[in-house]
């Protein structure tokens, strides 16, 4: 007697990523805390630097020019770091091995999370802008340059998403992804965002000169507000891709670690 064996058609790689992007999205969309504090948070910082603190660092009134770039990619940051407890709760509550139990791609799961998180973040990024303007924010940029700094924002949200996830699939636990995030959260203050790299301490300088929220700052506020460029730019694409070159590369090496010992 012939046995026959019968395997389940393996799911397009277009099928599978698209249906963990909705998945993705409809738990951000029910996590309305998190949404909120992506927005809220850096708007509030915003209007407290503008507010409280802009008379004082520059009376002439234009402190809102030079902070709204920082607080762009301070939005995108909180926003991101969401995407560490997400990829480590999928990681610990079970849920990877049913994943590995059907037809499809292990890594799909992960460009869900880095996809709703790009798209929800230049959404809040959008929202930032617009109180922005409401505040005083005047930017000088001419379409195309608004079109390239929408660019830099997406490359380096992708890139801090990236990177959250990986360090989701590193953690142990969920609380411990926000621990790290939370450090990862502190570079903008270390840089060029509120203050000009040469008012800082000359020991600081250097650090806040060569991390890599500086250059991407200083790149977005260029394109915007017409400052000098100088090699910003290449420094701020070198960074981003060499940021998710090393986060995908990480994390899928910690993806099949993990989940292949499930």
């Amino acid at each position: 007697m012939t046995t026959i064996t019968t395997t389940r058609p393996r799911l397009g790689a277009l099928t599978a990523e698209s249906t963990f992007v909705s998945r993705s999205f409809i738990h951000s969309v029910r996590d309305v805390e998190a949404l909120l504090m992506a927005v809220v948070l850096p708007t509030m910082l915003m209007l407290m630097f503008t507010w409280i603190f802009g008379n004082a660092i520059d009376p002439s009134g234009g402190y809102v020019d030079y902070v709204v770039p920082g607080i762009i990619l301070l939005c995108a940051g909180f926003g991101a770091s969401s995407t560490a407890i997400s990829v480590s709760r999928d990681m610990t509550t079970g849920i990877i091995d049913r994943f590995r139990t059907m037809p499809i791609r292990s890594g799909a799961v992960l460009t869900g999370h880095v996809v709703a998180s790009l798209v929800r973040n230049l959404v809040a990024t959008g929202v930032v802008i617009s109180v922005a303007l409401l505040v005083g924010f005047r930017p000088v940029a001419t379409p195309l340059e608004w079109v390239a700094a929408f660019g830099v924002v997406a490359l380096y949200i992708l890139a801090i998403t990236y990177l959250f996830a990986a360090i989701g699939l590193a953690a142990s636990t969920p609380e411990a992804a926000s621990g790290f995030g939370f450090i990862l959260l502190f570079l903008p203050y270390v840089s060029s965002a509120f203050v000009p790299v040469s008012t800082m301490p000359d020991w600081l300088q250097p650090v806040a000169e060569y991390q890599p929220i500086t250059p991407i700052i200083e790149t977005i506020r260029a394109l915007l507000m017409d400052t000098p460029l100088g090699d910003s730019a290449l420094w701020a694409l070198a960074w981003c891709v060499g940021i998710i070159a090393v986060s995908v590369v990480w994390g899928a090496w910690l993806f099949r670690r993990k989940a292949g010992r499930r």
